[in-house]
């Protein structure tokens, strides 16, 4: 653990002392505008239309202002060149078939991920404007006048710092009645045109400028201190962890080797045999079998024939199985047996105390250990003997 912890606060000091971040410097009015041009081609898309039959060509020009590194406002005007008829309209005389002019804002869909200061070769804007278009009409018809949007990409190639040349499709809609019942404004292709234009725009002044932050050198010295004695610590626990691997290796030998020793013989002994009563058990069982009856009515029988008497039941278990299982079987064992003294035989509980001792180590024959031991207790003195077998 102290291991983790030191190495997390040596990545966290690491970081502060290394990052330098960089900050966008707050531009000029003037700072970061561009002009450019752009020539194409322009086709109707309402219903019955020749796409490419009744393509004609189209110019026109911007001039944005870049607010951040990745969004832009701009004023644009473009104007379709009368070189084809539209079907179903009534066409200009003049050298123009229709004109937009508006504002529009774009998003640098590279640049809202990036840091600033990162130049790309290509990059990709998404690009939406309204404003108003007109198409000019010949004899009695009027020129039409009409509210209009426009949305598009710049697929932008930026050839130096200065010069972008851009590939720019788009949509210009119609807002006015577009035949649409529920409202007069809507989104129609009978009412929309499909540009595609090859432009090139030339930025103007400075561009943006960034700068990095000037931290205290006396500081940066300290950090990089704290960072050295960091270091020393993260070894220092390696070398204290290599120790204590060490160390609980010699213990797992020894414990090994204890496992492999012969177990220490325990012996409990009463000077009166009768005030003493073993109820065995089977492999993993508590449930207390028929032939180990007697032996608890035995000890009923003692209760009931001594009133002040009292009983300890001690709870074993064999080494077979996992410890923890063993310790709950001679737990539920000592259990089994007072319970019966109290259901059956009608003693009452605070006569019996039952308890569990974990695994039994009284009996060389192991089976023999899967007991609950009744000591009856009627001022008959009661001793222990140990003894090692080896």
């Amino acid at each position: 653990m102290k291991k983790t912890l030191l190495a997390v606060t040596f990545l966290a000091a690491g970081a502060a002392t290394m990052m330098a971040q960089e900050s966008l410097q707050k531009p000029g009015f003037f700072s970061n505008m561009s002009i450019g041009v752009q020539g194409g081609a322009t086709t109707p898309l309402y219903h019955g239309s020749k796409f490419f039959k009744d393509m004609r060509g189209a110019a026109g020009l911007e001039i944005r202002k870049q607010i951040t590194p990745a969004f832009a406002l701009g004023v644009e005007g473009d104007a379709a060149v009368n070189t084809s008829n539209w079907k179903g309209q009534t066409h200009s005389t003049t050298a123009f078939d229709a004109s937009y002019v508006g504002a529009f804002g774009t998003v640098n869909l590279f640049k809202l991920f990036q840091p600033y200061g990162t130049r790309n070769v290509f990059d990709i804007e998404a690009q939406a404007g309204a404003g108003w278009g007109h198409n000019y009409q010949s004899g009695p018809a009027k020129d039409h006048n009409f509210f209009a949007t426009k949305a598009g990409l710049n697929l932008n190639f930026n050839v130096s710092d200065a010069v972008t040349l851009s590939i720019r499709p788009s949509v210009l809609w119609d807002m006015s009645d577009a035949g649409v019942k529920q409202t007069s404004a809507a989104y129609n292709a009978e009412k929309a045109t499909f540009n595609i234009a090859a432009g090139v725009s030339v930025k103007l002044g400075d561009g943006f400028k960034y700068t990095v932050p000037n931290y205290n050198l006396d500081e940066i010295a300290a950090l990089n201190e704290k960072v050295t004695n960091l270091r020393a610590d993260l070894a220092a626990a390696g070398d204290a962890l290599n120790a204590s691997n060490n160390e609980n290796m010699a213990l797992a030998a020894e414990v090994q080797k204890l496992k492999n020793q012969k177990p220490v013989v325990v012996k409990e002994t009463q000077d009166f045999l009768s005030t003493v009563r073993y109820v065995n058990f089977g492999l993993g069982k508590y449930n207390i079998p028929a032939d180990q009856l007697p032996n608890v009515a035995a000890v009923a029988s003692y209760l009931k024939n001594h009133p002040e008497a009292t009983v300890n039941v001690k709870g074993y278990a064999s080494q077979d199985g996992p410890i923890e299982v063993n310790e709950r079987l001679a737990n539920q064992r000592a259990e089994s047996v007072k319970n019966m003294l109290v259901n059956k035989y009608g003693i009452k509980a605070d006569r019996i105390k039952a308890e569990g001792l974990g695994v039994g180590h009284m009996f060389e024959e192991e089976s023999w250990n899967r007991v609950a031991v009744c000591i009856l207790d009627n001022n008959a003195p009661v001793s222990t003997e140990t003894t090692v077998r080896k």
